[in-house]
């Protein structure tokens, strides 16, 4: 079996340092031979999300990303302010892998039938410390995947599909009929104005930049809001009136638009109940905030009643409240539907040793749309 793995391979991990930076270095580490109910999985694709930038680079000044170790093993450190080192002190010297999904063929496994019956499959993953050319893993952890899908197809086959997947449970939940979902022309705003057209569900999408709008609109998009207009604020207002939207999912969290988007559901909430409310209208508004594209401070200056709720949301807290069979239900999906609503773009791929250049941090840390990197660590 050993014959079959190497004995040690490549992996990223960041470390805060006592001195004020974050050092991200590429290292060797061994790989386990698995446990019975353990399979080895070799990483070929793995996404660079949000998520994973939090973890990977900390906060830190990326325009200071200065590269260093050597060619084999390379890293980059970059400096934290003083600000964003005090809520960090608990990670200082600690080495934290990173890589939340990804996908790869199985090439050595435990002795169990489980184990056993993912031997050479290609499998999608989850668990953490993807960033890596190896994992061993239980074989629990691991979804197989339909025969043609390939790990590039289906590196990205948990976070997105399921966040979109979830967005929808929590609508039905809930008791709304329609929602908004900004920063909506990303690899998750495509794959929910598709399930939304599927479900039938009314969706306002809120985009950043002209060239946004045509790409969705092309992919049945009824409604889409570019921030960066001047007639922002009543586009918005229109939309959400013709969509009945009362729930909204934010990726931006800094700044003015959540607010804006109550503003807007307060706005066609009036039509159905006119006149002078002291207290605004009963319709209860909902923004749940899932992402951070702007770190500043939320700014929710009350224009818009008493029934409102501003909130945090995060899939996996939510796939936590559901039962085995509803998540086993929302895998199955995301896995059926990897090539057609849950498709996933690229825009780069790189190696572990590319992802430290500081010229690829430089576009991979903007979190722009349509830059979208993928990871392969054996390449």
């Amino acid at each position: 079996m050993r014959s079959e793995v190497p004995s040690k391979g490549l992996q990223l991990r960041s470390t805060v340092e006592a001195d004020g930076t974050v050092e991200v270095a590429l290292v060797r580490v061994p790989i386990p031979l698995p446990k019975a109910d353990e399979v080895v999985v070799r990483i070929d694709a793995s996404p660079i999300n949000p998520s994973d930038l939090g973890l990977l680079f900390a906060g830190a000044d990326l325009t200071r990303a200065r590269a260093g170790g050597t060619a084999e093993l390379p890293t980059v450190s970059a400096p934290l302010a003083p600000e964003q080192l005090r809520p960090l002190a608990a990670r200082i010297g600690q080495a934290l892998s990173v890589g939340n999904e990804g996908a790869g063929t199985v090439v050595a496994a435990g002795s169990t039938t489980q184990a056993q019956a993912l031997l050479g499959k290609v499998v999608g993953v989850i668990g953490g410390e993807m960033y890596a050319q190896y994992r061993c893993l239980k074989a629990s952890q691991c979804q197989p995947f339909p025969t043609g899908i390939s790990p590039s197809q289906g590196a990205a086959w948990f976070i997105n599909p399921l966040t979109a997947l979830c967005m929808l449970e929590t609508l039905r939940r809930e008791g709304h009929r329609a929602l908004v979902h900004t920063a909506a022309a990303s690899n998750l705003g495509r794959m929910l104005v598709l399930l939304c057209r599927e479900e039938g569900v009314p969706l306002v999408n809120v985009v950043r930049r002209p060239e946004q709008v045509a790409p969705l609109s092309e992919l049945g998009a009824t409604h889409v809001c570019d921030s960066s207009q001047p007639g922002f604020r009543e586009s918005l207002a229109a939309a959400v009136a013709e969509a009945g939207a009362t729930l909204a999912f934010d990726a931006v969290g800094g700044g003015t638009l959540a607010n804006e988007v109550l503003v807007a559901m307060e706005a066609a909430a009036t039509r159905s109940q006119p006149g002078f409310r002291r207290y605004g209208t009963t319709v209860h508004k909902q923004v749940y905030i899932y992402g951070s594209l702007d770190s500043g401070p939320t700014v929710l200056q009350r224009a818009w009643g008493l029934s409102w709720g501003v909130g945090g949301w995060l899939v996996t807290n939510f796939l936590e409240r559901l039962s085995s069979e509803e998540v086993a239900r929302l895998r199955a999906r995301a896995v059926a539907e990897l090539t057609t609503t849950f498709a996933s773009h690229f825009s780069e791929e790189v190696s572990l040793s590319e992802m430290l250049r500081p010229d690829r941090i430089a576009v991979y840390a903007r979190r722009a749309t349509g830059s979208k990197y993928l990871v392969r660590p054996n390449r």
